[in-house]
């Protein structure tokens, strides 16, 4: 899963962003609601950890603005602010789940877990290509009866090709979802990861777009 956080303060972004990585997540820090529209504009996320205090606003109004627009990402919210008050607003806004800082990142985690769980059937439903079977809520997949693993980083290239199914995602992308995860890009790691995958999925399910791209689905 790729998790989008906009947090402001370093040493608990710092904190979180590192959590979330260990668990094999993709992370995009973000300390601004400019940089986090930017973000959303480009990749779809499925899950957004959301700070209210930002540097150039309330983080209650870029909710409202994805609320409004139907982006149904999941968001929890991570403030200092701990009147009731705040917590209804953020609830009514359209939060998921609000936390209050200071918090234990085991909490954290369980929260991910139980809000991911809530959507697992709206979401992110599993994914069929003939015997292939992906579910990007728990992170499996089977190959008929028998189960795949994945590495964190080959997770990280199949959710940006799942993210546009059927649509064609550039190497540029794919590099991108890869720098989530403090990876050094040399210049044949795409291709790397795609052969991986290649050989872990089946040949014919990630597809070379040539001059392009990748998708994943079956071949022509």
């Amino acid at each position: 899963m790729r998790v989008l956080l906009v947090e402001d303060n370093e040493i608990l972004g710092e904190a979180v962003r590192d959590h979330i990585a260990a668990a094999g997540h993709a992370v995009d820090w973000m300390k601004t609601l400019d940089d986090a529209r930017t973000s959303l504009r480009a990749v779809a996320y499925g899950l957004i950890l959301l700070d209210l205090r930002l540097p150039d606003g309330s983080g209650i109004a870029l909710l409202k603005e994805l609320r409004t627009v139907g982006n149904a990402t999941p968001v929890i919210i991570l403030t200092a602010h701990d009147q009731i008050s705040d917590r209804i607003e953020g609830l009514n806004s359209g939060a998921d789940d609000y936390l209050v800082k200071p918090f234990d990142l085991g909490e954290l985690t369980a929260r991910m877990l139980a809000v991911i769980r809530r959507y697992g059937g709206n979401i992110s439903p599993t994914i069929a290509f003939g015997e292939l079977k992906i579910s990007p809520v728990d992170r499996r997949v089977f190959a008929g009866d028998r189960e795949v693993g994945l590495s964190g980083r080959e997770w990280a290239v199949l959710d940006m090709l799942l993210s546009r199914p059927g649509a064609i995602v550039s190497k540029a992308q794919i590099e991108e979802a890869l720098y989530a995860f403090g990876s050094e890009i040399e210049s044949n790691t795409v291709e790397v990861y795609v052969s991986r995958l290649r050989k872990k999925l089946g040949r014919e399910h990630v597809v070379t777009v040539r001059g392009v791209g990748y998708k994943i689905g079956a071949a022509a």
